[in-house]
């Protein structure tokens, strides 16, 4: 069993538009699905682009979170206080069992499937609101940004209506995540500052949701119980904080990232909306074919792991790269090829095994409904410049679009 050799791989991370990312992805698989590469922070961590081995390790007993996020430099967990810290990285995403367990429950008990589907009627009109919004702004045909325009506000706006934030507060939630997710783009001082002000104003929301409960998820995460159990503050505090940001972050990408798949191929765009029944599916080829998540949290290995051949030794940093994993030829036939009727495909993009994305249904119904919607409204949208490819956000863990600027008639 080979233990791998010394981070000398390329990094797929740094390529800035799609085309290229995935391209570095797939160079990287065929050398081999399980890569040590070396990121652009200069830590050295374990890529995995195959299907077969990212979906073992998402499951695998001793493939753990840690409650420090170690993709984090040293320089920002120096410059992070240790009370801001506890209440960043008390969530489900960085625990494992039996306290994963006991988080889920909790969690689940308050954020359920009812109250997800619940929200549809509320969503439709928000994206109604935000679709009048957009013919307003390119009625004269001049370009839009989908992203600044449509794709941010809508889930931004379900999510904090859902959790009970105010509205004024919104944009200070959008300045904070895009700091938090794209952490190495900035500063430590910048990311120390955005996690100290967004736990702060957190604490406050929380403490006016005890006094005052109110009808929305975070009063209900606040006075759910189970077995005489409870949601401690850090954890209250790391659950609203890991809502608020994968809740709007990556939905935002499945709907402008898929807008610029369906934009691209046109064939596939006039057979939705030939036959919108094809919706549901339409989106999981889009999970597939060009997802909102490159890689997962990173994890550790508690033991030496076995992957394929390789022997991941205990203590390492580990990265399923879901993005990747989604186009294996080995998993996918023509994986590269966007196909809205292509069959079922257990894609990974919102991960697997105990990890699995508790906010799924909610991103699948906004998905559909915001680009079933978009394009029933504008039937001759299209790319302002079907030439240039988009650039993408940079960072490690997101697949989204800086802008995505279109044309409505």
């Amino acid at each position: 069993m080979s233990q791998g050799p010394p981070p000398t791989a390329p990094s797929p991370f740094t390529e800035t538009t799609g085309p290229a990312r995935h391209a570095a992805f797939a160079e990287l698989t065929a050398t081999g699905p399980v890569q040590r590469v070396t990121l652009f922070t200069g830590a050295p961590v374990w890529v995995v682009t195959g299907y077969t081995e990212a979906r073992e390790l998402l499951a695998h007993p001793d493939v753990v979170r840690v409650s420090t996020n170690p993709q984090r430099a040293p320089a920002y967990r120096e410059a992070l206080p240790a009370d801001i810290a506890a209440a960043m990285d008390r969530h489900v995403l960085s625990a494992n069992p039996p306290d994963h367990t006991r988080l889920r429950n909790l969690v689940q008990a308050a954020f359920t499937r009812r109250r997800t589907e619940a929200l549809e009627p509320r969503i439709q009109e928000i994206t109604d609101v935000l679709l009048d919004g957009l013919a307003a702004a390119g009625a004269d045909g001049r370009p839009v940004d989908l992203v600044a325009a449509f794709g941010y506000p809508l889930p931004m706006t379900v999510i904090t209506e859902l959790l009970g934030v105010p509205h004024h507060r919104r944009d200070d939630f959008r300045r904070w995540s895009a700091v938090l997710v794209n952490a190495s783009m900035y500063p430590a001082e910048v990311f120390a500052d955005a996690a100290t002000q967004m736990v702060g104003y957190i604490r406050e929301l929380i403490a006016e949701k005890r006094a005052e409960p109110s009808d929305d998820l975070l009063s209900d995460l606040i006075a759910v119980r189970e077995g005489g159990d409870r949601l401690s503050e850090d954890e209250l505090s790391s659950m609203v904080q890991l809502l608020l940001i994968a809740g709007h972050e990556t939905t935002v990408n499945l709907i402008c990232v898929g807008m610029l798949a369906l934009l691209t191929h046109a064939d596939q765009l006039q057979l939705l909306r030939a036959e919108p029944e094809r919706l549901p599916a339409a989106v999981e080829e889009l999970l597939r074919y060009d997802g909102p998540v490159q890689v997962t949290l990173p994890a550790l290995t508690a033991a030496p792991v076995q992957v394929g051949d390789i022997t991941i030794p205990a203590g390492e940093v580990v990265l399923p790269a879901v993005l990747a994993a989604n186009r294996d030829p080995d998993r996918f036939d023509e994986p590269a090829r966007f196909d809205i009727t292509r069959p079922a495909s257990s894609h990974l993009a919102f991960g697997h095994g105990i990890h699995h994305c508790l906010g799924a249904p909610l991103a699948r119904l906004e998905g559909r409904i915001a680009i079933g919607s978009l394009i029933a409204r504008f039937p001759d949208l299209r790319l302002a410049d079907p030439v240039a490819e988009p650039a993408r956000s940079p960072g490690l863990l997101m697949n989204g679009l800086a802008e995505l600027q279109v044309v409505l008639r």
